[in-house]
Order: C-alpha cells, then sequence, then structure tokens
C-alpha cells in the first residue's frame, strides 16, 4: 500500500472562514469544533467582526477572505463555507478565486426548501438583523424574490450580544429571542412550511425553534453536513 501526499492536513473535507470574535460560541455555534460529527479547518479573518460584516456589509474585506480560503485550500480543504450568512455577497467571488466548491450562507437552501415542501407552502428566514438583511444578500443566495424574514433583532439578548461582539451570553434569553421570532415569523405567515435559518449562531436554538413551530429548521449545521457529504462521501 502506498499513500499520495501533497496537502500539509488530511482529514478536515471542510474548511470554515471565522470573522475575529469574542462572544461565547457554545455547542452548537459553528465556530465551537464540538458542533461537528467530522474535522473541520478554521481560518480567522482578522478585522471581520460581527458588526462590520452584518451591519457594513462586510465593507472592504472581499480581498482578505479570498486570501484566508486560498490559505485553507493551501493547507488542504476540499471546499470553503463562512460562519455568517451574510456573506452570501462574496459567493460568486470566493467560488472564482479558490477553485473549489465553496458554501458562504445557510441562505442557499431556502429555494432547495421550498421544492421539497406541499403545494401552498414555502420557507421563511430567521435572521439576526432583519434591518441590514439586503435584497442583495438574498439574491447572491438564490432566494426567491417574497420570501418572508423574520429576525431576533426586537429582542433583549441575542442580536445585541452577538453584534455587539459581548463577552458574555445568557443562553436561556437568547433561547427565548429565537423561539419568540420564529414564532412571530410563523404568526405572520400562514402558509409557512418551514424555517431556514440565516444566522450560524441560531443553531443551538434550532431543536427549540422546531419544538415551538413544529415547522422543520435548516440551518448552517444542515447544510454543511450536506456540503461535507458531497467533499468526503462515506466509505460502505
Amino acid at each position: 500500500m502506498q499513500a499520495t501526499g501533497g496537502k500539509a492536513i488530511y482529514g478536515a473535507a471542510v474548511g470554515i472562514l471565522m470573522l475575529e470574535a469574542r462572544f461565547p460560541r457554545i455547542v452548537g455555534d459553528m465556530g465551537n469544533a464540538l458542533s461537528w460529527p467530522f474535522p473541520v479547518h478554521y481560518k480567522i479573518v482578522r478585522g471581520a467582526s460581527p458588526d462590520r460584516v452584518v451591519r457594513r456589509n462586510a465593507e472592504g474585506l472581499l480581498d482578505d477572505f479570498i486570501a484566508a480560503a486560498r490559505e485553507l485550500v493551501a493547507d488542504g480543504v476540499d471546499g470553503i463555507t463562512t460562519n455568517c450568512g451574510f456573506l452570501s455577497l462574496f459567493q460568486e467571488e470566493l467560488a472564482d478565486a479558490v477553485g473549489v466548491p465553496v458554501a458562504t450562507s445557510s441562505l442557499m437552501q431556502v429555494a432547495q426548501v421550498n421544492r421539497l415542501l406541499p403545494k401552498g407552502r414555502r420557507a421563511g428566514i430567521l435572521t439576526i438583523s432583519s434591518s441590514t438583511l439586503t435584497p442583495l444578500h438574498l439574491e447572491k443566495a438564490g432566494v426567491p424574490a417574497g420570501t418572508p424574514v423574520g429576525s431576533t433583532e426586537g429582542g433583549r439578548e441575542f442580536t445585541r450580544a452577538i453584534l455587539g461582539n459581548e463577552m458574555v451570553l445568557d443562553v436561556e434569553a437568547a433561547r427565548a429571542d429565537n423561539v419568540a421570532a420564529a414564532r412571530a415569523l410563523q404568526a405572520d405567515n400562514p402558509d409557512l412550511g418551514a424555517i431556514v435559518l440565516e444566522c450560524t449562531n441560531m443553531v443551538p436554538y434550532a431543536a427549540d425553534i422546531r419544538a415551538a413551530t413544529g415547522l422543520p429548521v435548516f440551518s448552517i449545521a444542515s447544510f454543511v453536513t450536506w456540503f461535507q457529504s458531497g467533499l468526503a462521501p462515506r466509505i460502505y
């Protein structure tokens, strides 16, 4: 038996571009390595704060994301993702620059989820910041026009703590914000058939949202698990 080299790192097919942040990343959060059932490789994009990416359209950061993605590929990953749904803005540029599959945003699932649902039902989006989630973000992710959007922006903990990059997160208050926002989205849209979580920090609350609404919930965890299964198919 012979083994062939060419990479610096083996066994981690997915490379994750991380924002530079200090808020707590509890299990379930994309930035907590214990959240994944397979190895991943991380690269922090310096200067990419949550506020700058979510509230200021990642202004001036494209070259930094491309450079970090290229480093991940050079180190040995087979595909790239990011830890913020708002980075759908960079989908085309990153894919063109790195030469491997790129999945920038959980929002890319919306059109696919719609095809899973019965006639008369559609997916809705739950985001950390509806006030800055623009039509361009949605267009770049292939989200159908008119897709309903709900947000935790009106809550007392989740949006403030994450986008404010705070050192302490009240997990139960953040859970309550996510559940309340999901219920409001459902109440406002009787045709809602599923929820797609834009924010990668919402994953720890996906099961609570499912229990509260009775709807299927899709997140960056479901998206990247699917993504990884194509990069490194299971051997039977």
